[in-house]
């Protein structure tokens, strides 16, 4: 999976939010990413794995990993509820 064309991650005012570029792209919304939200957008900028998502999590934060493969899990829920991610 990754992260759909059309779709940049941009900081403003200090926040980082989701744009979306080009005509193509349909989005109505606005999304704000936490710094985990920012890493784990950097991994989807190519083709990854839930399971390659959740190692290198693991190596970057101090968090267990049952709670790590649910936020992972809530996050791509996230984003292909809003059309952002191809799987």
């Amino acid at each position: 999976m990754k992260i759909s064309d059309g779709f940049l991650l941009k900081t403003v005012a200090g926040k980082n939010i989701v744009v979306s570029v080009g005509a193509e792209v349909n989005f109505n919304g606005m999304l704000t990413l936490n710094d985990t939200g920012v890493f784990l957008w950097n991994l989807l900028k190519s083709h990854t794995t839930k399971e390659e998502m959740l190692k290198k999590m693991l190596e970057e934060y101090d968090v267990e990993e049952n709670i790590a493969s649910t936020d992972i899990d809530n996050f791509l829920e996230k984003l292909r509820d809003a059309k952002i991610l191809e799987d």
